[in-house]
């Protein structure tokens, strides 16, 4: 059963066709790897998932609902969260504050309530020990406290992930994970992603370049071309099209 399902999507900025007719699912449980050559494509789809960008035409239905309907600040309470490429943390702030600045979407005290303190302790609290946990599942419990200024480069995005995870997503987009990481950190990395899509039953949409990552732990790929799919199927399936290898390495033509 399809999780979400692109429905020829198109995007224009004034004369410029960043995307043309994009067509895909992504069946409940799967991660997905969208790839492409610079330019493809992959980061204005992921950009129109998550609602920063408006279509020009096509749907993007999420569980039965078309999150083209769906405003940007909606998206985190249908279950959905992202990671940037661009690390968004807050440097000065903890590990842990960090990542209970991400269970906010969750929050349901309300702003009133939480002015006058009404049950806002006790959410608070909850949110503080759901944060502890979740640093601890990913190797970060000994250092929370630590402001995230100063810290490598591979510890600030298990901390972006940590910070996703906490508004309880169904959906993680991960926009370029691997961008800046040593080959060690990528492959561990790789690791860390199929561990929590097992372990918080999530389906994952991953924009990389690490071609051997992305082929490594995705249950699917679609690979993108000038904002058009030339490939959907299996890793095995993908990297032996003619088309994706044209991509690529170019043809001798």
């Amino acid at each position: 059963m399809s999780l979400l399902e692109v429905q020829d999507v198109s995007v224009r900025f004034g004369g410029i066709v960043a995307l043309d007719g994009l067509s895909f699912d992504i069946g409940a449980g799967q991660i997905c790897g969208l790839i492409g050559p610079n330019g493809a494509g992959k980061t204005t789809m992921f950009n129109v998932v998550s609602r920063i960008y408006q279509p020009s035409a096509g749907k993007v239905i999420y569980q039965g609902r078309n999150l083209i309907d769906v405003p940007a600040h909606g998206i985190a309470r249908l279950g959905i969260a992202r990671t940037f490429q661009n690390l968004a943390l807050f440097p000065t702030m903890s590990l842990l504050e960090n990542v209970m600045v991400g269970a906010h979407s969750q929050g349901k005290v309300g702003f009133g309530r939480a002015v006058l303190r009404i049950g806002a302790h006790r959410e608070n609290r909850q949110t503080r020990d759901f944060a502890g946990d979740l640093l601890q599942q990913l190797g970060l419990g000994p250092i929370m406290f630590r402001p995230a200024m100063g810290l490598p480069f591979g510890t600030l995005k298990r901390l972006e992930i940590a910070r996703a995870l906490a508004a309880r997503p169904n959906f993680l987009l991960m926009d370029e994970p691997a961008s800046g990481l040593t080959h060690g950190e990528v492959d561990e990395l790789g690791d860390t992603i199929v561990k929590i899509r097992d372990q918080f039953d999530l389906t994952v949409l991953l924009v990389e370049h690490h071609m051997s990552m992305v082929m490594g732990i995705s249950d699917k790929v679609v690979a993108m071309e000038f904002g058009r799919k030339i490939a959907e199927g299996t890793p095995t399936e993908v990297q032996a099209d003619e088309r994706v290898i044209a991509a690529y390495l170019g043809t001798t033509e």
